[in-house]
């Protein structure tokens, strides 16, 4: 393991990032996110579209939002299409965490569309913040 990695690993580091205010903040936006992803698809289900194809929707849009969130309460920066792109690719591992978790809940156990959006949301929470916080933002 490279050092970098080796000290993002160790329970200060951890602590630092998690038990900060920057995080608290994430979390709220994160729960903005979490609702606007939920409240569009499930608007588009409830309009006929297939349940799967509404959250892969919601969630696109919803990141729109959140960057914009993101950049303005989080990580003050201007809005640049290169920052966008890494945003969004930071949110790549939490987009299949969130499509897994949907297609188990939703589709293979049947519960409700909201619960599986809710589950999939709280589930890659932690590892979509370092990315975006280290990678997309680029802060330590």
């Amino acid at each position: 393991m490279s050092n970098h990695l080796t000290s993002l690993c160790s329970l200060p580091e951890l602590r630092r990032h998690f038990f900060s205010r920057s995080f608290l903040i994430f979390l709220l936006i994160g729960g903005i996110n979490t609702f606007d992803c939920t409240v569009l698809a499930s608007f588009m289900i409830w309009a006929g579209m297939d349940g799967n194809l509404a959250f892969n929707i919601g969630y696109i849009i919803s990141n729109m939002i959140a960057y914009w969130l993101n950049s303005t309460f989080l990580f003050p920066e201007p809005l640049q299409l290169a920052r966008y792109g890494r945003f969004f690719l930071s949110y790549i591992p939490n987009y299949l965490i969130q499509n897994i978790i949907v297609f188990l809940v939703y589709n293979l156990l049947g519960l409700p569309s909201v619960v599986s959006f809710l589950l999939a949301a709280i589930i890659g929470l932690p590892v979509t913040f370092l990315l975006v916080k280290l990678f997309a933002f680029q802060r330590r």
